[in-house]
C-alpha cells in the first residue's frame, strides 16, 4: 500500500481505533494515561526498538498499573506534520522520540512470568503505509479457555468418579444385608443347623483377599505393558481406556476359588467340579487374551475356535457329572428341579446338551458384558449370590463356592469401578461365565441361572439379533440396517447419551431384583 503523504511523522496517539478523519477529537491519553510518563519517553530514546517494533520494558511503575490495559489492540493515527497542533487534541506529542520517518507502527509489549504476565499491545497506523502486517497472537486466549473447559470436563470425571465409588459402597451393603438374612434363616431353608456367618464370611474373605491381590498385581500388570486391545468398531470415548491393563481375571479368580476350597474342607466334589470348570475357562480366556497381546489386536482366538474349545470343556463336564455320584436330596442325576405344578422334570441325555449350551452361552455372556468399567464384575457377583441362594437347599457347599466368587467380584470391583485400572480380560470374564454355568449343572438349576444371569443373556441376545436383522435386511433390501446403534446393549446406551457409571448404576439395580428373584425360585423349586 501506499501513504498518502511523502513523508511521515508519529504525532499523535489514538486508542479508540475508530478516528478517520481530523474531526475526531479523542482524548486518548485519558484512556492511556501511562503513555505520556517520563519513563516511557525514557525508553523510547533508548536502544530498545528497531525499526518495526519498539519492546519497552516495564518498570516496577508500569507493572503496576499496566495490567489494566491487556489485550488492548491502541491504533497510531498518521497523519502529516501540519494537519494538527501538538495540543490540538490535548495530548502529548511524540517529537522527542527520535524515530525514522518510515516507521509508523510499534508494537509495545511486555513480558513477564506466571498466569499475571500481560499481552501484548500493538500499534497500527490509521492511513496506509507500506508495512509488513503484524499479527496479534490469540494463543493466550485460547489456552486460558482451553485451560477453564478443561476444568470443568476434570470436575464432571472427578463426580463420576465419586458416583463409581458410591455405587461400589451400595453394592457391597445390599450383598450384606441379604447373605446375612440367608444366614440368620439359613437353618429354615436347609432345615440343618449351619455355621454362623455361613455365607457372609466366605464373602467378606473373598473380598478382602481380592482386593489386596489387586494392589499387588495391577501395577505387575501395568509394568508388564499387558494394555487392553481395544475393538476399532467401538465407542470413540473407550480409546482413553487404551492403556489399561488387562488380565484382572488372573489375581481375584484364583482368590475367590481359593477361598472355596478352603471353607469346605477340600471335600466336596460339587466345589471341586466347578472349581475345575472355572480354572479350564479361564485357561481359555488367558489364551485368548495373551494372543492378542501378541497380535496387537482385539481378535486373539478365532470366534469358532474358541467355542469349540467352550462346548469341549462343557461336554468333558457333563460326562464327568453323568459319572460322578453327587449328593442330592432326590436321590437320583438328570432332574430339573422347577417350581409348581411342574416339580421335578427328568431331561435325560437332553440334560448333558443343556449343559454345554449354559458353558457356551454363559462364557460369551459375561465376556460381552465386560464393556464398561464394574459392568460385568457387579452384575457378576450379584448372579452369583441369586444363584448361591438358589442352590443352598440342594448343596449347602456350592453355595460357599457361589459366596465365594461373589466376594472375588467385588473385590475386583475396587479395582475396576469408573475410572478402572485395570479390566479382568477374558481370563475373569469366561472363567465367571463357567463357574455359572457349574453351579447350575451340579444342581439342576437352570431356571434360576438364566433368571439371574439375565442381563448377560439380555447382552448376548443383542448381539444376535443386531446380526440377524443387519443380514436379513441386506438380503431383502440390499443394503443391511442396524437394530442397535451398537451392540452390545450397553454401547447402545452409551451412543444415546447415557453416562457410564448411569448405565453400570441401572445394571446394578436390575441385576439385584433378577437375583433375588432367581432365589425365590429356586427355594420354591427346590
Amino acid at each position: 500500500m501506499r501513504s498518502h503523504s511523502s513523508s511521515l511523522s508519529l504525532h499523535h496517539f489514538s486508542s479508540s481505533g475508530l478516528s478517520r478523519s481530523p474531526k475526531t477529537s479523542v482524548p486518548a491519553l485519558s484512556r492511556v494515561p501511562f503513555l505520556s510518563s517520563p519513563l516511557l519517553r525514557g525508553a523510547a530514546a533508548s536502544n530498545f526498538y528497531s525499526p518495526l517494533k519498539l519492546q519497552l520494558k516495564r518498570s516496577k511503575y508500569v507493572q503496576k498499573r499496566g495490567r489494566r490495559f491487556r489485550h488492548y489492540v491502541v491504533p497510531v493515527n498518521a497523519i502529516d506534520d501540519n494537519a494538527f497542533d501538538d495540543d490540538s487534541m490535548g495530548i502529548s506529542s511524540f517529537d522527542d522520540w527520535v524515530v525514522d520517518d518510515s516507521v509508523a507502527a510499534y508494537m509495545f509489549s511486555s513480558s513477564s512470568d506466571g498466569e499475571d504476565s500481560d499481552g501484548e499491545m500493538v500499534l497500527s497506523p490509521m492511513s496506509e503505509v507500506d508495512l509488513p502486517p503484524v499479527r496479534v497472537s490469540t494463543d493466550e486466549a485460547v489456552t486460558m479457555t482451553a485451560h477453564r473447559l478443561a476444568l470443568i470436563g476434570r470436575g464432571q470425571k472427578r463426580h463420576r468418579i465419586y458416583f463409581g465409588l458410591l455405587i461400589n459402597l451400595v453394592l457391597i451393603i445390599f450383598l450384606t444385608m441379604v447373605l446375612l438374612f440367608v444366614d440368620w434363616c439359613g437353618w429354615k431353608i436347609v432345615r440343618l443347623p449351619l455355621a454362623p456367618f455361613y455365607l457372609t464370611s466366605p464373602f467378606f474373605v473373598s473380598l478382602i483377599l481380592a482386593s489386596c491381590a489387586g494392589y499387588i498385581c495391577v501395577p505387575l500388570l501395568r509394568t508388564l505393558k499387558f494394555h487392553q486391545i481395544l475393538r476399532k468398531e467401538g465407542p470413540a470415548r473407550h480409546s482413553r481406556k487404551r492403556r489399561t491393563p488387562t488380565m484382572g481375571g488372573l489375581f481375584f479368580i484364583p482368590a475367590g476359588i481359593s477361598v472355596a476350597k478352603f471353607i469346605t474342607g477340600f471335600s466336596s466334589i460339587e466345589v471341586s467340579a466347578a472349581a475345575a470348570a472355572t480354572l479350564a475357562f479361564a485357561a481359555i480366556g488367558l489364551l485368548d487374551d495373551i494372543l492378542s497381546f501378541i497380535k496387537q489386536h482385539n481378535g486373539g482366538l478365532s470366534p469358532w475356535l474358541r467355542l469349540l474349545l467352550e462346548s469341549v470343556v462343557g461336554i468333558c463336564f457333563s460326562l464327568g457329572l453323568n459319572a460322578t455320584s453327587l449328593a442330592s436330596p432326590y436321590g437320583m442325576k438328570m432332574l430339573v428341579p422347577l417350581p409348581a405344578p411342574l416339580g421335578l422334570v427328568c431331561l435325560g441325555k437332553f440334560y448333558l446338551l443343556l449343559t454345554s449350551f449354559c458353558f457356551v452361552s454363559m462364557g460369551n455372556g459375561v465376556n460381552l458384558t465386560d464393556g464398561l468399567d464394574g459392568l460385568a464384575g457387579g452384575t457378576a457377583a450379584l448372579a452369583f449370590i441369586g444363584m448361591s441362594i438358589a442352590v443352598l437347599p440342594i448343596c449347602p457347599e456350592l453355595a460357599i463356592f457361589g459366596a465365594s466368587m461373589a466376594g472375588a467380584c467385588v473385590g475386583f470391583l475396587l479395582h475396576n469401578r469408573y475410572k478402572a485400572s485395570v479390566f479382568m480380560g477374558d481370563t475373569g470374564s469366561l472363567a465367571l461365565g463357567g463357574a455359572l454355568a457349574a453351579m447350575a449343572a451340579c444342581t439342576g438349576m437352570f431356571f434360576p441361572l438364566f433368571i439371574s444371569s439375565g442381563l448377560f443373556v439380555l447382552e448376548a441376545l443383542s448381539v444376535i439379533m443386531q446380526v440377524l436383522y443387519f443380514k436379513t435386511t441386506k438380503h431383502l433390501l440390499g443394503s443391511g440396517h442396524r437394530l442397535f446403534r451398537m451392540a452390545p446393549f450397553h454401547h447402545h446406551l452409551e451412543l444415546c447419551g447415557h453416562k457410564e457409571p448411569m448405565i453400570v448404576a441401572g445394571a446394578y439395580v436390575v441385576s439385584s431384583v433378577l437375583a433375588l428373584f432367581a432365589g425365590y425360585i429356586g427355594l420354591i423349586s427346590a
